[in-house]
């Protein structure tokens, strides 16, 4: 009797959780950018949102709230009702934040749940041509020659732009200076007006800046060279082996959210990425798509946590 009892327990537990997830969303859904309009975050975020609208029948709210490294808005997902109706765009500012940034009111793991990442890319080392380099060796030249001279934008703390800096510094042995930015469209303006040297810029954004001759391209992150600026070399093989920094994207929601939601929004997503004029869209801006499962997801973030927490003490990379 009471075992029969269990199983309709059990059953009614399940069928409740696919009402549930039939059913969401029952009002507009908020996705919180915790990075300044204009960036990747925010673009990338705009396009789920449109394709997520159309497919579940309700609204999908862009808010970007930088500030912080990414605290502020971050914070904001943190503390808001777990029924999946505020999401979190994030990216691997959130994993580097767990070392450099620890007294932070929240912890990712604990006080978040991983749905699905989003794609990944690129970035580019580009320099005003005032500076008169041309190369990553003349780069390196002058940097030793006259440390703490040169300058660097980066998005804030943290951040994919921070974090390529400071592997670049730690991994060629010069001191250039980081200069902050709540966001990267001030950083990448000033860059681009010659009032900061250089910066490490999501190829995504900065590649037709690079074409127009607005800045010089004088090294790409990743392994190999990228389909975007065939004609750039990596960093690695520039001058600095070895070196490797990307951009990724992803989605989460508050912890205790409920699982059939975090499933039907890790499915609705990888539907969006999956089509393939989305895919080469994306490609043709230096963007690819990265498709995971939840538990897939989970166990690559605290994988990237570890990584980061490695370079931030070797490199000892502080919070500016």
């Amino acid at each position: 009797m009471l075992a029969s009892r269990v199983i309709a327990v059990g059953a009614l537990a399940l069928t409740a959780a696919a009402v549930q997830a039939q059913t969401y969303p029952t009002r507009p859904v908020r996705i919180v950018v915790p990075f300044a309009a204009g960036g990747p975050a925010d673009v990338y975020a705009r396009v789920l949102g449109r394709s997520l609208q159309e497919s579940l029948g309700q609204g999908f709210v862009i808010e970007d709230r930088p500030g912080g490294g990414s605290v502020v808005g971050t914070d904001i997902v943190a503390k808001a009702a777990p029924d999946g109706h505020t999401l979190l765009m994030m990216s691997n500012t959130h994993t580097v934040n767990e070392s450099l940034l620890p007294k932070k009111p929240f912890q990712l793991m604990r006080d978040f749940v991983p749905i699905t990442p989003v794609n990944s890319s690129d970035l580019v080392l580009v320099i005003h041509p005032s500076v008169g380099i041309d190369s990553v060796k003349r780069l390196l030249a002058m940097a030793k020659a006259r440390p703490v001279v040169l300058n660097y934008a980066s998005s804030g703390p943290g951040t994919p732009y921070h974090m390529a800096g400071e592997l670049f510094k730690s991994m060629a042995k010069v001191d250039i200076v980081h200069v902050p930015y709540k966001g990267s469209s001030g950083a990448r303006t000033d860059v681009l007006g010659g009032q900061i040297e250089m910066m490490f810029d999501a190829i995504t954004t900065m590649a037709p800046n690079v074409q127009a001759g607005r800045v010089r391209a004088l090294g790409t992150t990743g392994k190999t060279r990228s389909s975007v600026l065939p004609n750039v070399p990596t960093v690695a093989e520039a001058g600095v082996p070895g070196y490797e920094a990307v951009i990724w994207l992803g989605i989460m929601a508050p912890v205790n959210s409920p699982k059939p939601v975090i499933d039907r929004l890790n499915a609705e997503v990888r539907k969006v990425i999956a089509r393939p004029d989305l895919k080469d869209a994306w490609r043709k801006q230096g963007a690819e798509t990265v498709d995971m499962a939840p538990g897939e997801f989970e166990k690559f973030l605290r994988g990237d946590i570890d990584k980061w927490a490695r370079v931030v003490q070797s490199a000892g990379v502080k919070a500016d």
